[in-house]
């Protein structure tokens, strides 16, 4: 891991080439980059930056999938003192115009297929686009790591600018701790989205925590299943294994039968990725113990994770999946899992723990006043630490709302017991309210997940003229299920109080999720009910 004279992740990278340069860094499909390759060609894509104008303090937006050129850019932006805009590859229109403006970036690095759209909006708010194709990097047919012309005829591709500058240097800038490493913008679920700046010290706190947790170090493979321009990608998936050694495979977009193959032909011993990535590995017939033999340690985060799923996902897989929990505003990992444990089970609630505090990370529960509670107390998390963000971009009436006296209110309904085990009960906004009666949607959720034949739930309150909000229940079940909507309704009212068990049932064919894999509640709410196939009661 990092020494203990770094204090950013760029630190830790150049400590890294000095000391094996010749070592992999990167992994894309059959092609390998080595430190010394990937410093080497970060360097060309700094200078070519710098001639578009960037500079230090600058912000540029990435709109890339899970391929070299991400980590490239990254790298170069670090270099002369840039931050980077983590941009979902799929926003469009007013989604990555809102961005753009918020932020103030001054141009945008996106693949050849989305630089079209990228370049209109882009216009719109004065900032440039530099196209790049994801092909380049994915085979030896030739030396060459030039790929086909990018989609708009008047801009040259990044990867072929960096090798016409390979040799170039951009100078030494050596990045502020308490500067932006990362600018990354919430899912809006409570208003406009924020943008967190996730400092470079934040970045290496989290990244080297969850590093030490999960006892990760240079006899690793990390395989960056989560996507990158999401945080977990981002700082416990690429970081994590560019600062500890590991070499880093990518995969571009996420496809099971490709991530598959990454497991067995590169000796994946490591990943993060959300609970749906997991079972949509599992859902392949290809999925078996022996294909993931390799594997040392796998962890989820990002979304809530059931005791059934993950024994069913143990069954399947060979493996104990390991919880983590942290937020955008966290940097990314706060609590997790500690290798080898298996999390306890909160026998109020049946939800399972996200796991025990990270080094340097503090916990409290608090009351509606903002008092701790001791504990088994049930309230909201409050989380500080050094990955905790300073703050939201040009945005201080969100912060001093958000982080109170520095510490980051999460929204979060909890509970942290005696030994430090963290249980994330729900969202605090999620908490239907039943003819005066509060109900958990994770309490209800948990006991439908109890059936074999159930996959994925959701569980929101919806308009009830009689109940004020009445109990729902989204089901995925598993592919040939015969499974009811009674049937399931009769299993909550055998384990819950009736004003908790679901007044309706319906069997979808997916759920909603963020690129986190988070259900997004709030569409469900949205969509009529009224269609055959619902049973109310």
């Amino acid at each position: 891991m990092p020494r203990a004279a770094s204090q950013t992740a760029l630190d830790s990278w150049r400590s890294r080439v000095r000391a094996a340069p010749g070592s992999t860094a990167l992994v894309y499909f059959d092609r390998t980059l080595s430190v010394g390759e990937t410093d080497d060609l970060s360097d060309a894509v700094a200078v070519v930056l710098k001639e578009r104008g960037v500079g230090c303090g600058d912000v540029v937006g990435i709109a890339l999938q899970n391929c070299p050129q991400f980590v490239l850019t990254v790298f170069a932006l670090w270099k002369i003192g840039a931050a980077p805009l983590l941009i979902n590859p799929m926003y469009h229109g007013e989604e990555l115009e809102y961005l753009l403006s918020d932020s103030g970036a001054v141009g945008v690095v996106c693949d050849t297929r989305e630089a079209e759209h990228v370049s209109a909006t882009g216009e719109q708010v004065d900032a440039w686009s530099l196209a790049t194709s994801s092909r380049h990097f994915q085979t030896r047919d030739d030396d060459r790591v030039l790929g086909p012309e990018p989609a708009a005829a008047h801009q040259a591709d990044l990867v072929e600018l960096a090798v016409r500058r390979l040799g170039e240097r951009p100078g030494v800038i050596i990045p502020d701790p308490a500067s932006c490493a990362f600018l990354t913008y919430t899912s809006g679920t409570t208003g406009p989205p924020k943008g967190a700046v996730n400092t470079h010290a934040a970045v290496l706190a989290s990244a080297s925590g969850f590093a030490s947790v999960a006892g990760l170090d240079e006899r690793d493979t990390v395989l960056a299943m989560a996507p990158l321009f999401h945080i977990t990608g981002a700082v416990i998936n690429a970081v994590v294994g560019l600062v500890s050694g590991s070499p880093l495979v990518l995969t571009e977009r996420f496809h099971p039968e490709v991530v598959l193959d990454a497991f067995v032909e590169h000796h994946v011993t490591f990943t993060v990725a959300a609970i749906t990535a997991y079972l949509s590995l599992a859902g392949s017939t290809r999925a078996t113990p022996e294909v993931f033999a390799g594997v040392r340690a796998l962890y989820s985060g990002g979304a809530p994770v059931s005791p059934a799923t993950v024994e069913s996902l143990e069954r399947r897989l060979g493996h104990y999946v390991h919880n983590v929990y942290g937020m955008t505003e966290t940097t990314s990992a706060v609590v997790a899992v500690p290798l080898g444990t298996r999390a306890p089970v909160d026998s109020a609630s049946g939800v399972l723990s996200v796991g025990k505090a990270m080094p340097g990370v503090t916990l409290r529960v608090i009351d509606p006043d903002g008092s701790p509670l001791g504990p088994g107390g049930q309230g909201e998390l409050e989380v500080s630490g050094p990955s905790v963000v300073p703050g939201y971009w040009r945005n201080p009436d969100a912060t001093a709302d958000a982080m109170p006296n520095g510490a980051l209110r999460t929204g979060d309904g909890a509970v942290v017991d005696a030994d430090g085990w963290v249980y994330i009960v729900d969202r605090l906004k999620d908490q239907i309210n039943t003819s005066g009666y509060k109900v958990w949607p994770r309490e209800v959720e948990e006991v439908l997940l109890r059936h074999d034949d159930v996959q994925q739930v959701a569980v929101v309150g919806l308009p009830d003229a009689y109940r004020g909000e009445r109990v729902s229940a989204f089901v995925v079940t598993k592919p040939g299920s015969a499974v009811t909507d009674m049937d399931l309704i009769a299993l909550a009212r055998k384990y819950l109080a009736a004003y908790k068990a679901p007044r309706e049932v319906r069997l979808v064919a997916h759920l909603p999720t963020t690129t986190s894999g988070k259900i997004q509640r709030r569409h469900l709410r949205s969509q009529n009910l009224n269609q055959q196939g619902n049973n109310m009661i």
